[in-house]
């Protein structure tokens, strides 16, 4: 029996002492420890390391791949004396592999000695699809599944570990490494300082994107406690604002919905700052009109907007709204385009142009002008989805979209005379418009086009007489919608001197029936929404 003891000792002595021969090994040469959940890539990557002298330690499915492309490999398991288990949920999450991760050289050699830490120079993690899992037809099960836990570790070890080690987190960095590697001998302390940044940016979205998505499921919160707002990069633009402002474009949302971000430029210069804030507001005003229609925009303010079945008579409508400030600006439309409407448009300078396709013939024409941007939409999604985010000093506004709509039935008919069927129409379409107004807002309109607009005004009255002074068709029986009440009567005096028939406000002031009784004096009618459609 003592024998049989005395045998297992030793034993176990000599398996202990062959793990620390392997770790030693292991810590004398360079390591790189690959595992990665898409595998495009892979071997070419692979077999470059291995070409530079790099030992490939992996696990799982990124063992199996090499070793069957004959790349030498050694399992995790034979660096840790630890077996995968939980099904594949635990298999890096061991402390000779982020010992050997996370060890600094002339710091830790006690360490390295006594526990055999490998010495891993390179950590490459492709991190499970997690967003990819959410964003389709999915079970709770699926995207719990999906949440990568090792990936995470080791991706934030290397980086934090950056002095030594090189961490990879994307497909597109593999070249870059293997061309130092080959010219150099040897990853550059600018290149890991670079590619730490990029793993950091990895982690933090990838957290951020679970976060926003159990949240939601969870906690149903609109808006939490705390909020993470992430953005990948579209592109550096030429400036801001004006040009001494440096800009550039982020993507922050994945929705359906018909926007700027989803746009493809078929010709023209790249968008400025300035053009993108318009180009989504142009789209906005589309897309709440289930009819044909066209919006002018000039400054994110529309210079004109009209529906018609025939868009390009749309487009005549919009641009007589205001032949001036239409020039320089931005036109979009809820419809194709047809070579009619290109034609009309190619007779002004605009910015840019963005609709749901062209007629080939129209793309043509407008390439005539060299330097206006035809922005297509692939598909036509006019559903508001998402937040408005609206950043100031040290903080950031979140709201709503306002997706609210009319429904006609529901307004208050508050004047002694009731809207005509031609004045509710009317009414219907200024209040459509009147919400992409800045503040003060007035729109003077038809049934099918405004007339007259007056905008970002600091008194209502004034708004209303820029609408009359700008207006190129006579306003007698026009609509007029206000984005919010009239604190005075003065506003309606102006009106009735222009020619309003009808008005189309949300009520609630003090002295509404000041306003009320303004109205009916001049034989006005007037319908209250009860709501107001401000844009700040």
């Amino acid at each position: 029996m003592m024998t049989l003891i005395l045998n297992l000792k030793l034993s176990v002595k000599l398996i202990k002492q062959s793990y620390i021969e392997v770790g030693l090994v292991l810590s004398l040469k360079k390591n790189a420890l690959l595992s990665v959940y898409n595998k495009e890539g892979l071997i070419p990557f692979a077999e470059g390391l291995s070409r530079n002298d790099y030992r490939i330690i992996s696990s799982g499915g990124t063992a199996a791949l090499l070793e069957e492309n004959e790349i030498p490999v050694m399992r995790t398991k034979d660096v840790t004396d630890f077996p995968e288990i939980l099904g594949g949920r635990v298999k890096t999450l061991h402390p000779k592999i982020h010992g050997g991760i996370l060890f600094e050289l002339g710091k830790h050699e006690k360490d390295i000695e006594e526990h055999a830490l490998p010495r891993i120079d390179l950590v490459c993690v492709d991190l499970y699809p997690f967003k990819k899992v959410v964003d389709g037809e999915h079970e709770l099960r699926d995207a719990v599944e999906k949440i990568d836990i090792g990936g995470v570790a080791l991706l934030r070890a290397a980086a934090k570990n950056h002095e030594r080690v090189t961490v990879v987190s994307s497909i597109g960095q593999y070249e870059r490494i293997l061309d130092e590697l080959r010219n150099e001998g040897e990853v550059s302390e600018d290149l890991r300082k670079e590619l730490a940044v990029l793993a950091f940016e990895k982690t933090a979205g990838y957290d951020a994107v679970i976060y926003d998505y159990f949240q939601k499921r969870f906690m149903g919160d609109k808006f939490p406690t705390s909020y993470h707002l992430m953005g990948d990069k579209v592109q550096t633009l030429r400036y801001g604002e004006n040009p001494n402002q440096d800009a550039a474009l982020y993507r922050t949302e994945w929705t359906s919905e018909s926007s700027v971000m989803k746009a493809r430029k078929l010709h023209g210069k790249s968008l400025s700052y300035n053009n993108i804030l318009d180009l989504d507001a142009a789209l906005d005003m589309v897309k709440d009109f289930s009819e044909p229609t066209v919006a002018a925009v000039k400054h994110t303010n529309p210079s004109g907007i009209a529906s018609s079945d025939d868009l390009t008579e749309a487009y005549k409508m919009a641009y007589e709204c205001d032949p001036i400030s239409i020039f320089g600006g931005i036109v979009a439309a809820n419809r194709r385009i047809p070579m009619e409407m290109a034609e009309e448009m190619n007779e002004i300078f605009l910015e840019a142009v963005i609709a749901p396709g062209y007629e080939d013939e129209a793309v043509e024409i407008l390439k005539n002008r060299k330097n206006i941007r035809i922005m297509d939409l692939d598909k036509w999604d006019p559903e508001p989805q998402g937040f408005v985010y609206l950043k100031v000093a040290e903080g950031l506004l979140v709201q709503d979209r306002n997706s609210k709509r009319l429904d006609m039935d529901d307004v208050e008919v508050v004047s002694e005379r009731e809207p005509t069927e031609d004045e509710l129409k009317a009414m219907e379409f200024s209040w459509k418009a009147v919400k992409h107004v800045k503040s003060n807002a007035i729109v003077f309109a038809r049934p099918d086009h405004t007339v007259g607009i007056g905008a970002g005004q600091m008194s209502r009255v004034d708004s209303v007489r820029i609408a009359h002074m700008k207006a190129r068709s006579p306003t007698e029986g026009c609509a007029m919608a206000s984005d919010a009440f009239f604190p005075f009567r003065d506003a309606i005096d102006a009106a009735a001197e222009a020619g309003i028939s009808t008005v189309i406000q949300p009520g609630g002031s003090i002295r509404d029936e000041e306003v009320i009784e303004a109205v009916n004096e001049h034989d006005m009618s007037m319908v209250f929404t009860g709501y107001r459609v401000f844009k700040h």
